[in-house]
C-alpha cells in the first residue's frame, strides 16, 4: 500500500508539472548553435506549459560552472542542463583526478539534436579529397596540423580518431575563438579541421572554406555535393558527431521525467524547430533516457580509448 501510494503521488505530482518557473542551465555562450536551438525549445515549452522557461547561460571551466549550478539544485525537474555527448562522456576521461562521472550525478532526461562534423579547408588549399589530406600527413609525420575548438573537443578527439584508423599522426592545434580558427583554416594557417556547418558558415559564405568530407556514412541534404568520409578516401568508419540532451540532478521521478520527455519531443516535431534544426544541419532525436544513456557509453569507450592512446589531459 506503501508503494502504491508513493507512486500516486509521483503521478500526480508529473501531472501537475511545472507549477512554477523552470531554469534550463546551459554551459554554451548566448548566441552560440545549441543556445540558440535551447532558446526555441524554452519558447516553446513554456507556451505548452504555460510557465516560464528561463535559460541560463553559464559558460567557461570546460563546463563545470553550469554543471555544479545545476547538481546542486533539487531533482524535481525545475532545474534542467544541456550538455552535450562529449560533457557526459569525454569529462571524466579527461579529469580523472577530479572523479566526476556525469551520469553518476545527473539523469538524462530528453534528447534534442544531434550535429554532424565536416572536413573543412581553405578554399585554396592543395587538398581537395581526404586521399590527399592522408597521403600529406603519411609523407610528413608530425609536420600536419589540424585546429579544433578545444583539447577534449570533437573537432580534437574525431583528429586522434583519424590518425588511429589512417594510421597518421597530426599535430593538434586548439583555438580558444571559435571564429579565429576557421579564419585561420580559411587563411591556411592551419591545414584543416573539422567543422560544424552553425560554427563555420560565415567562412564559408565568405567563400574562403570548403567541405571536402562529412564525417558520417550517408551524405546531408544541406550539402548534398559533399561526399562521405569513404567516398572521399577517408577511413569508412569514421562518425565525428556530437549530441545534445536535457539532463535532471540525480533522483528525478520517473514519472516527471517520462512528462519532461514527452514534452520536449513533442516540442522537437514542431515545424519552426525543425526548420531551424535544417538550416544548421542538426539532426533532431526523440530519444528515450535509456537510448541516451546507451548513445553516451558508446561514445565513452571511443573517447576513453582515444584519450589513452593520445595521452590527453585537461588537469
Amino acid at each position: 500500500m506503501v508503494l502504491g501510494a508513493g507512486a500516486h503521488a509521483q503521478t500526480a505530482a508529473a501531472t501537475d508539472f511545472p507549477n512554477k518557473p523552470v531554469t534550463l542551465v546551459t554551459p554554451f555562450a548566448a548566441g552560440s548553435g545549441p543556445d540558440a536551438v535551447l532558446r526555441l525549445v524554452s519558447d516553446k515549452l513554456s507556451r505548452l506549459w504555460n510557465q516560464r522557461v528561463v535559460v541560463d547561460n553559464k559558460p567557461g571551466g570546460g563546463g563545470f560552472i553550469a554543471i555544479e549550478q545545476a547538481r546542486r539544485a533539487a531533482p524535481d525537474g525545475y532545474t534542467l542542463l544541456q550538455l552535450d555527448s562529449e560533457h557526459i562522456a569525454a569529462l571524466p576521461h579527461l579529469y580523472k583526478s577530479r572523479n566526476f562521472v556525469t551520469l553518476q550525478h545527473f539523469d538524462p532526461v530528453a534528447s534534442l539534436f544531434r550535429t554532424p562534423f565536416f572536413v573543412a579547408v581553405g578554399s585554396d588549399s592543395k587538398y581537395k579529397t581526404m586521399t590527399d589530406l592522408i597521403a600529406d600527413a603519411k609523407a610528413h609525420p608530425g609536420q600536419v596540423s589540424y585546429g579544433s575548438w578545444g583539447v577534449g573537443s570533437p573537432g580534437h578527439l574525431g583528429g586522434q580518431q583519424l590518425d588511429a584508423l589512417a594510421g597518421t599522426r597530426m599535430q593538434h592545434v586548439p583555438y580558444r575563438e571559435v571564429s579565429q580558427l576557421f579564419a585561420n583554416v580559411g587563411s591556411g594557417d592551419v591545414p584543416w579541421s573539422f567543422a560544424s556547418i552553425p560554427s563555420s558558415q560565415g567562412i564559408y559564405k565568405a567563400g574562403k572554406l570548403r567541405y571536402i568530407a562529412i564525417a558520417a556514412p550517408k551524405r546531408i541534404p544541406q550539402m548534398p555535393d559533399v561526399p562521405t568520409m569513404a567516398e572521399a578516401g577517408g577511413p569508412a568508419s569514421l562518425e565525428v558527431n556530437s549530441f545534445v540532451s536535457l539532463l535532471a540532478p540525480k533522483g528525478v521521478s520517473p514519472a516527471i521525467k517520462a512528462k519532461i520527455n514527452a514534452d520536449v519531443a513533442k516540442v522537437i516535431a514542431d515545424p519552426e524547430i525543425r526548420a531551424r534544426f535544417d538550416t544548421f544541419a542538426f539532426e533532431p532525436l526523440a530519444w528515450s533516457p535509456e537510448e541516451i544513456e546507451r548513445n553516451a557509453e558508446a561514445k565513452s569507450k571511443v573517447y576513453g580509448e582515444l584519450v589513452r592512446i593520445g595521452n590527453i589531459s585537461l588537469e
